[in-house]
């Protein structure tokens, strides 16, 4: 067993069973995928550190225990197809192809979605593509599932347009230790949230709060 085995299974009992994450699928993912693939050579090293690191200024590869207990909080199965919003270097999209039947995880960074393609070479039901996050990715949808890798301000309408109806949109909203986790819900074409825990992670840049004008 390699030092980077130990320390995967030690993230494994340490950082994500402490947060009540019991998914075995959830637990057997994070156990499976080589997080130290994900990030710089520089901090390999450390790639297992209960907390975020990160890559390329303003962009974080999400510490496992946040991010265990919204894939757990998302409850993907064999059967779902996934849009993750913010590929970043590809490691949320490793985990989610243990977890869905298929992945599109989508990046407005070219560089990064380079490195995610690199880094994803050998999961073959996952495929990163470079667009708007914003805007998602309307070739493969609709999807049962969508994820978004980074606290946002509020949600674009766009992402809704392409959940199936009955799908299940996974986000963190809000600001700081302030923000939750939220589960959306797309039912007859409407769109209910249901807060369900509190998770203060990491955003993503590009999903600022509309502006009202008041005339």
């Amino acid at each position: 067993m390699t030092d980077y085995e130990k320390a995967r299974i030690t993230m494994v009992d340490n950082q994500i069973r402490t947060t009540d994450v019991t998914s075995h699928s959830v637990l057997k993912a994070f156990l499976a995928v080589p997080r130290e693939a994900f990030v710089p050579d520089a901090v390999k090293p450390i790639a297992y550190i209960d907390n975020d690191i990160e890559v390329t200024p303003g962009r974080y590869v999400l510490a496992a225990s946040p991010l265990a207990k919204l894939l757990q909080m998302a409850a993907v199965t064999r059967e779902d197809a996934v849009l993750e919003i913010g590929c970043c270097t590809g490691y949320t999209a490793a985990l989610l192809s243990h977890l869905a039947g298929a992945v599109v995880t989508i990046d407005g960074e070219e560089a990064l979605v380079e490195q995610a393609k690199a880094s994803l070479a050998g999961y073959g039901n996952v495929v990163a593509v470079t667009g708007d996050m914003a805007k998602g990715h309307y070739a493969e949808s609709p999807y049962d599932i969508i994820f978004i890798s980074g606290a946002v301000e509020e949600v674009p309408a766009a992402l809704f347009d392409q959940l199936r109806d009955g799908g299940r949109l996974i986000a963190v909203v809000g600001h700081g230790n302030s923000a939750f986790a939220t589960l959306f819900t797309k039912e007859s074409g409407g769109v209910s949230a249901t807060p369900q825990f509190n998770s203060s992670i990491r955003p993503l840049p590009g999903f600022l709060k509309t502006k009202e004008f008041v005339f």
